[in-house]
């Protein structure tokens, strides 16, 4: 389709066009006027052709199809949200996806079967998926005339990957029966005849592609660890796409355990399960090269590593030999053979690691915005500038008034970086779509400070955006006439650094400093430290604070993560939606709260204004007013049991222990960990399915897990075999 302002002009014969011109193309304009119109028409006739199937119409139309073809909507999960909303179009592809209106017919086919049950919770949920039927993993007498000697079998103490595998998706040990229901609301059973147990699997596989190793010097300049940060991290499986049923450990995105590690640099194939090109890590050695040109990295061969367990560092692999610990993400080089010989020797490796959502900056797809009129300065190995400082200097000099400094590249950047702007000037510091750089900050002066400063000259009125980065060693501190700073799918470690047990080693610096700058500062989709503000109430307004699908991280919930220094409230106007706060809040004012985990007290001066809904709020804080929050509403409703002015020591004894039956549950709390922020599968009710949409408060809200597994509990029990019961099993 033409779709040119002037297709039909262009359609008139040259004498019409050159009379138009002379006349100063009146008729040039009233026919770009009407071919407006016609390309409008003409995209709604092609849409609507695109509607007559699943896999191109638009979001609103996948519903009336499914109607077509008898597909029940699950109202367990809740009702369909507005489609002229986004937020409503966000909810509706859980609600009902589009991959299992596709597959309804195919499905249907297939019903009764083992394997349909794991693709209806790649359909219908996205989650990758085993299933299992228990009965084959009872302990049964064996026949003599029919032997089955890979069922039954009773435990070889002697088989340690068995033993690991053991209560797992992969287990294949005998069990003894187990009575109890696999859908029991109260606890749950597996081992039973009926019993059909369906692993799922929803922590994320995340690549990690040709970085710089992190040298554990306390340790020995022979010990590395994967992580750059310097934390032990769990090596996790890249997923082969399209696999077989039944899906095995190398088809799903699982944590990679020594002993199947092991196994697999034994094996004598030349197809390696876990190392090497295109498979789940990869270590590479040399050095970085010349300026300007790719780095000089010769890849280890398989057979020079060792599967070893490195908990205490105390194996020490022969000479010409490489050890791995997978579980803990630490190699080791033979003692007599440091890695780290000078400046232009190192070591790089490629992993995976496992986490629940796309926050806080890594090789995943994001969007890219800037201003159309902006100067493109492109940092990384093979680009005009190999450091961002040399970048930094040319954008000086030039002092264009939009620009962007990309890094297109996983490299580290140990640099010192000060930036300053101008009148009217944007900049940009990201990261190419997919890539994930560092930048490390070091002591690098004395007598000063050595965060990453982004200052505003007076008068400046700028702006400062940092996006797919990930800061660690040091801050970022932000101060001058600078009227908005945006932190976009970033990470400013929570402590500035980890130990090696992802344990802050500054748990009490702030991860962001203000000072009496910028008028507006937005987070989204990132992962933060403490926030300080420092800013002139007398002379100023407080600074607006938008805060959204993200994580505020003070490391501990006593410690402070939104104040001021002495003690003091930030003068700050906050507005927070769909987040996850680890510490204290105290604040000017908070504008709106919504469908957040607030993990310590909250104290705000203006308690007139403002409103928190749908949110945990941490007994004994100041707040303005409340609407549907917890455990207010539990209290309230252990309150309607009782006469009013009843102090009994009952009702305070059942309002005490309903406050601790619904306080948010983690599997980790710390940044580092696969796990951190998820919820537990002990998490109350109220707080996993306690948003204003029925999906769960916090950061992951927009993951809609209540409405996934509503959506996968209903079409289980549609297509189970007859006289079977599947359940749900969390996997991750």
């Amino acid at each position: 389709m033409n779709a040119s302002a002037d297709r039909l002009y262009e359609l008139l014969p040259v004498v019409h066009r050159r009379r138009d011109a002379d006349e100063g193309y009146p008729l040039r304009a009233l026919l770009q006027v009407i071919a407006e119109q016609v390309n409008l028409v003409e995209a709604d006739i092609g849409q609507l052709y695109e509607n007559w199937f699943i896999e191109t119409c638009d979001d609103w139309v996948a519903p009336y199809i499914g109607d077509l073809i008898g597909y029940r909507i699950v109202h367990e999960g809740g009702e369909p949200g507005d489609v002229s909303l986004p937020r409503g179009v966000a909810r509706n592809k859980i609600l009902i996806p589009r991959r299992d209106v596709a597959n309804t017919i195919h499905d249907r086919r297939r019903k009764g079967t083992l394997a349909v049950l794991e693709s209806l919770a790649r359909d219908v949920a996205g989650w990758p998926a085993r299933a299992v039927e228990f009965y084959r993993r009872l302990a049964v007498a064996q026949s003599i005339n029919h032997r089955r000697l890979d069922r039954g079998r009773t435990v070889d103490l002697r088989d340690g990957d068995a033993l690991d595998r053991l209560d797992g998706p992969f287990d294949d040990l005998a069990h003894i029966v187990d009575v109890r229901r696999i859908t029991s609301k109260r606890t749950l059973g597996r081992y039973n005849i009926p019993s059909v147990g369906v692993f799922v699997w929803r922590l994320r596989s995340y690549p990690v592609t040709q970085t710089p190793a992190y040298c554990f010097e306390e340790q020995g300049p022979n010990c590395y660890l994967f992580s750059v940060l310097g934390n032990d991290t769990q090596l996790f499986t890249r997923p082969r796409p399209d696999a077989p049923h039944p899906l095995g450990e190398l088809d799903l995105p699982t944590p990679i355990r020594r002993r199947p590690f092991e196994q697999s640099l034994r094996s004598e194939s030349d197809r390696q399960d876990y190392y090497g090109e295109e498979n789940s890590l990869q270590i590479w050695l040399g050095s970085p090269g010349e300026p300007g040109r790719p780095p000089d990295l010769r890849p280890v061969p398989p057979k020079q590593i060792v599967a070893a367990d490195l908990t205490d560092w105390m194996y020490h692999p022969p000479p010409g030999q490489i050890a791995v610990d997978p579980v803990l993400g630490r190699i080791v080089f033979p003692p007599g053979q440091p890695r780290k010989q000078g400046v232009r020797q190192g070591v790089w490796v490629s992993y995976h690691y496992g986490f629940s959502a796309d926050i806080g900056g890594g090789e995943y797809a994001r969007p890219l915005a800037q201003p159309p009129d902006h100067r493109l300065y492109l940092v990384g190995e093979g680009e005009r500038f190999t450091h961002i400082k040399d970048a930094l200097d040319q954008w000086w000099r030039d002092q264009p008034r939009n620009a962007v400094i990309e890094i297109t590249d996983n490299g580290v950047y140990v640099e010192q970086i000060t930036i300053s702007l101008r009148v009217g000037q944007t900049l940009q510091l990201r990261a190419a779509d997919r890539k994930r750089p560092v930048i490390r900050l070091l002591d690098w002066q004395t007598s000063l400070p050595d965060n990453l400063s982004v200052r505003g000259e007076p008068g400046a009125a700028a702006w400062f955006t940092l996006d797919g980065l990930l800061i660690t060693g040091r801050g970022v501190q932000i101060e001058g006439d600078i009227r908005g700073v945006t932190i976009r799918h970033s990470t400013l470690v929570p402590g500035w650094r980890l130990h090696c047990d992802c344990e802050p080693k500054r748990p009490t610096e702030p991860s962001l400093a203000l000072f009496d700058a910028p008028a507006c500062l937005t987070i989204e989709h990132s992962i933060v430290g403490a926030i300080q503000v420092t800013r002139d109430e007398v002379k100023e307004d407080p600074v607006l604070i938008h805060i959204s699908d993200s994580i505020v991280d003070a490391t501990r919930p006593d410690r402070v993560a939104l104040g001021a220094p002495e003690g003091l409230c930030a003068y700050a106007a906050l507005t927070i939606a769909r987040s996850t706060v680890f510490g204290r809040i105290e604040s000017h004012a908070i504008q709106l709260g919504e469908n957040c985990l607030f993990g310590g007290l909250i104290r705000v001066a203006r308690r007139q204004q403002g409103c928190l809904r749908f949110s945990y709020v941490t007994p004994g804080s100041r707040t303005p007013r409340r609407y549907e929050c917890q455990p207010d509403l539990v209290e309230s409703a252990v309150a309607d049991r009782f006469n009013k002015g009843d102090i009994s020591a009952e009702r305070d004894s059942l309002q005490y222990s309903e406050r601790l039956r619904v306080e948010p549950e983690f599997n980790s709390t710390r940044y580092g960990t696969p796990t951190y922020c998820q919820l537990a599968s002990t998490c109350a009710t109220e707080i996993t399915r306690g948003a204003d949409d029925e999906s769960e408060m916090g950061v992951f809200h927009d993951l809609y897990q209540p409405q996934r597994t509503a959506n996968l509990r209903a079409r289980l029990d549609e297509y189970t075999p007859a006289g079977m019961d599947a359940g749900i099993i969390y996997a991750s």
